[in-house]
């Protein structure tokens, strides 16, 4: 880089300017030229050419760019000097004076026979001088000649004249103002210095990191504020002391090298105080930032904490009991119920969400961070109020129920003596079956006393609630009921007609009864099936209805765009991006409309079926990740054409309601939509014929949802040089803190890894894992879409991992080349956690199964082996079981896996193994094996 060329100042050059052989008084001439005055100075031919030049090009670099180009007037007074000397010094001049010269006046000497020299000398060289302008050989300043030239009142007292000028005072003057120029040059670099600093500041995801980032910036901007302050203190003290010099008299009228130094005075401080206006706005914008960033990681932080006693609250209150077997133990939840209701978690985190709502309400930067915290809040408290509510519904009608009970208890057991002390053989006859009967009726008359209808009522609309105990209760009461109607047909006058003949068999022939089934299945036997009937049928109607809507999107606008009639409305940046706008949709339409809706329709008979469509058409279904990843192409291009007359015209013809738009996320909202019907046929269908394939079929649905979501995220990455398809399925994909430990590297860079994480995506594949940077870019002030910067990859066959991390059970590592590189990732809860562990877990176990099975090729293929025909090897023996690891100090740092067992239930006791010889031999050769598929050491 060029180095900056500074400009030649007063204090580089003080001692020669102290020896005052050259001067600029502020003087002007008649037409404003600046005057420099070359005084008697003795010494003036022992001052060195560089000293010499330095002082003229200073002076000359002082008057304004005005006054320069007009030219130069200089006075050269050798009164008391030798006519020699004077040539000397013209000669000099003329030689080394780097502005332009309008006028040369002399003073010649003042004795009469050098006065005579100066003359004829004058008269015969004048060419020699070299100087382009007029030069003027003056007497004495006391004529009138050298006044003719210039005013009084521009020449200094030696010179004859009237202007008051002080050579220590004019160094000082100009020392400050050049001092004070510097100053606000260097504090203007430093605060914009300090402002790119702050700009490029990447926020702290912690509330420590953010205190102490704002405690760190707050400090800086404080020291350069007092030196700001100081600066300006300076400068007014400048400015204050140039215009004592004026005020001193009040004659006083300042030269115009004066006016010109008060005027760059106050141009200095006029531009530090804009340098301090701009940066304190800056500033104050940043200040806001960092406490926004500080209060949004309290808040996240207060969440996090809210959210967790919620969920252990919720948690608590579906597991406590909505039922009891006595009065006791129903109040007993009831208390419990309002122990739960009264805790403070639920308060806590209504202020929370209050609290958001405030940052909201502040212009928080961070608003679309912070509302679905506060909704996802008041949707806990608001789930829990409702299953509160349920619970204590219940939990108040089995009081009320068993306190009922509690009240008639006396009145079952006198029934029940009086049950036992009626003789059955009385009852046989019908005089006896009435006075049981009125003792019955007359008992049950005192029911009504009790309200036992109520309480039969409240029994019957509460039943799936009430314990085992209760029923047996209720059932005493429904026995006198029972008792009642036996005794009934018993006790009823039973007239036989009298016949003086026998009947004939053909008089009286046999009729058969209609028999009434009894179902001792549950009341719902029969709802489920209807209800899956019904679900069945809303799947059917609105497939219907899916294919109705996708062919009218594509027959009234997709073909449109080919309609001569309308091609004048199409909009420029709509031609030839049919397929941008609308992607695989006619795709998917044919596969709706000819397989998919008539294969649904065949299952209407047979609901339990369903699941095998899907099943059978889950390949096809993938057609919707392709239409998914196109759909941010086709909502850009529609946000650039959606308000043309165009599809104005198209919407009028096809009496939509909703824009184009809305329809080209019906796939989206479909593919979802499956997945939640599926779930709810499920509900309908426990334990009965298809569920299997019902759940597979779901499973099915959310994995294609799955896979649809990790597309979106696959195509955003930016940065990989590779080919993304080379490195197989998509298995994962999410965010998280990572932090570094290598073997290799320096010191200070591992402390600073343990402490600052890195916020990182991360995308697991069969072959490779990649980290990446994740960005929010915005476009068109529309919604943010991420994209996600490649930053490093691991490829899997050289990938080990450690699932427990001590000091957070939310971390593992994953380690690459024997522990070489460690990253120590975070997962944002347990259960991303085993989710990622499993799936890690499951690529090395196929990749140790592959190198397997070529290693028990190869040692069949060997020597060894052959000898050992007549066996057949299960590297699995008792003793020598292979797993993945489960604890960072039993992991294998070569491969990823361990010895050990692999669960409780398969722990075996090592002993003697008749075979531990030829093992050993088979598992060498597995290893060499392993290490010519993977390239790592052997297990």
């Amino acid at each position: 880089m060029q180095q900056e060329i500074r400009p030649l100042l007063a204090v580089d050059i003080i001692e020669e300017l102290h020896r005052q052989f050259a001067l600029l008084s502020g003087g002007r001439g008649k037409d404003g030229s600046p005057i420099i005055t070359f005084p008697e100075f003795s010494g003036f031919n022992e001052v060195s050419d560089e000293d010499f030049v330095n002082v003229v090009k200073y002076l000359t670099s002082i008057p304004s760019m005005d006054a320069a180009s007009i030219g130069f007037i200089i006075i050269l007074d050798r009164r008391k000097d030798k006519w020699n000397s004077a040539i000397t010094s013209l000669a000099r001049i003329a030689g080394s004076f780097p502005g332009n010269l309008q006028l040369v006046l002399v003073l010649k000497p003042s004795r009469l026979l050098q006065r005579a020299m100066a003359d004829v000398s004058m008269r015969l060289h004048r060419d020699d001088f070299k100087l382009k302008v007029p030069v003027s050989m003056l007497l004495s300043v006391w004529t009138l000649d050298l006044h003719g030239y210039i005013d009084k009142g521009q020449l200094t007292c030696d010179l004859g004249g009237t202007l008051d000028y002080c050579h220590s005072q004019w160094i000082h003057h100009r020392t400050a103002i050049e001092n004070f120029a510097l100053t606000v040059k260097s504090t203007a670099q430093m605060l914009q210095q300090f402002g790119t600093d702050l700009a490029e500041t990447e926020l702290p995801n912690d509330v420590q990191c953010t205190k102490d980032l704002l405690i760190t910036h707050t400090e800086k901007h404080d020291k350069l504020k007092d030196e700001l302050k100081l600066a300006i203190k300076q400068g007014n003290t400048m400015l204050s002391c140039i215009k004592d010099q004026a005020s001193k008299t009040e004659s006083h009228i300042l030269n115009p090298d004066e006016v010109e130094n008060q005027t760059t005075a106050e141009r200095l401080l006029a531009q530090l105080d804009e340098t301090e206006n701009a940066f304190e706005q800056f500033w104050s914008r940043h200040h806001l930032k960092l406490e926004q960033c500080l209060q949004l990681r309290h808040f996240e932080q207060d969440f996090r904490e809210v959210k967790v006693s919620l969920d252990v609250l919720m948690e608590t209150l579906l597991g406590l009991s909505d039922t009891g077997d006595c009065v006791a133990r129903v109040e007993h939840l009831l208390g419990d119920l309002k122990t739960l209701e009264d805790k403070e978690s639920l308060e806590k985190a209504q202020l929370h969400a209050q609290h958001g709502d405030q940052l909201i309400q502040s212009n928080h930067y961070a608003v679309d961070s912070i509302r679905p915290k506060c909704v996802e809040l008041r949707r806990i408290c608001d789930d829990f109020s409702n299953e509160a509510k349920k619970k204590r519904d219940i939990l108040t009608k089995s009081l009320e129920i068993h306190k009922r009970i509690d009240e008639v208890n006396q009145w079952c057991e006198s029934g029940v003596y009086l049950l036992a002390s009626q003789a059955v053989d009385r009852c046989q006859t019908q005089e006896g079956a009435e006075a049981a009967l009125q003792d019955i009726e007359r008992y049950m008359n005192s029911a009504k006393e009790q309200q036992l209808s109520h309480l039969k009522d409240l029994s019957n609309q509460y039943e799936i609630v009430l314990s085992e105990w209760v029923k047996v209760q209720m059932k005493r009461i429904t026995m006198f009921d029972k008792r009642h109607a036996s005794l009934k047909k018993l006790s009823a006058k039973q007239t036989r007609p009298v016949q003086p003949v026998a009947p004939r068999p053909e008089s009286s022939p046999k009729r058969t009864l209609p028999k009434i089934p009894h179902h001792t299945a549950p009341s719902n036997f029969f709802v489920l099936p209807f209800l899956n009937s019904h679900i069945m049928n809303e799947l059917i109607e609105t497939e219907r209805l899916y294919v109705e809507e996708l062919q009218s999107i594509i027959e009234g606008y997709a073909a449109a765009l080919d309609d001569p009639e309308l091609i004048y409305l199409i909009p420029p940046s709509l031609e030839n991006k049919k397929e941008v706008l609308f992607g695989n949709l006619p795709e998917i339409y044919e596969f709706h409309q000819k397989t998919f809706l008539k294969e649904l329709a065949n299952s209407v008979e047979k609901p339990e079926l369903v699941g095998t469509c899907f099943l059978k058409r889950k390949e096809e279904l993938q057609i919707y990740e392709k239409y998914c990843q196109n759909k941010l192409r086709s909502e850009a291009l529609w946000r650039q054409c959606g308000d043309s007359m165009f599809f104005q015209e198209c919407q009028k013809r096809l009496d939509h309601k909703l824009s184009l738009d809305a329809y080209l996320l019906k796939p989206v909202q479909r593919i979802i939509k499956y997945q939640l019907m599926l779930k709810e046929m499920l509900k309908c269908s426990k334990n009965s014929e298809g569920t299997a394939e019902l759940e597979e079929a779901q499973a099915t649905m959310l994995d294609i949802i799955k896979s649809v979501n990790d597309s979106m995220h696959q195509i955003a990455i930016t940065g990989f040089e590779g080919n993304l398809n080379d490195l197989g399925k998509l298995l994962m994909q999410g965010s998280f803190n990572v932090w570094t430990d290598h073997k290799k590297g320096h010191s200070k860079v591992k402390d600073l890894a343990r402490f600052k994480p890195m916020q990182r995506h991360l995308f697991l594949y069969h072959k490779m894992l990649l980290f990446c940077k994740k960005r929010e870019e915005t476009s068109d002030g529309h919604e943010k879409s991420p994209s996600y910067s490649f930053k490093h990859s691991l490829k899997m066959s050289s990938v080990g991992i450690t699932e427990n991390v001590k000091g957070d059970i939310k971390k593992f590592e994953i380690w690459y080349n024997g522990r070489e590189e460690v990253y120590i990732v975070q997962a944002p809860s347990m259960e991303v956690k085993n989710r990622w562990v499993s799936e890690i877990r499951k690529v090395l176990t196929s990749q140790l199964e592959a190198c397997r099975g070529i290693s028990e090729q190869t040692s069949l293929n060997s020597p060894f082996m052959q000898t050992q025909s007549t066996k057949k090897l299960d590297t699995n023996y008792p003793g020598e079981n292979i797993q993945l690891p489960r604890k960072s100090d039993s992991s294998s740092p070569e491969t990823g896996y361990r010895r050990g067992d692999t669960g409780p239930n398969m722990r075996q006791k090592r002993g003697e193994n008749p075979y531990k010889s030829l093992i050993k031999a088979t598992i060498s050769l597995t290893n060499q094996t392993f290490r010519a598929c993977s390239g790592q050491q052997a297990l």
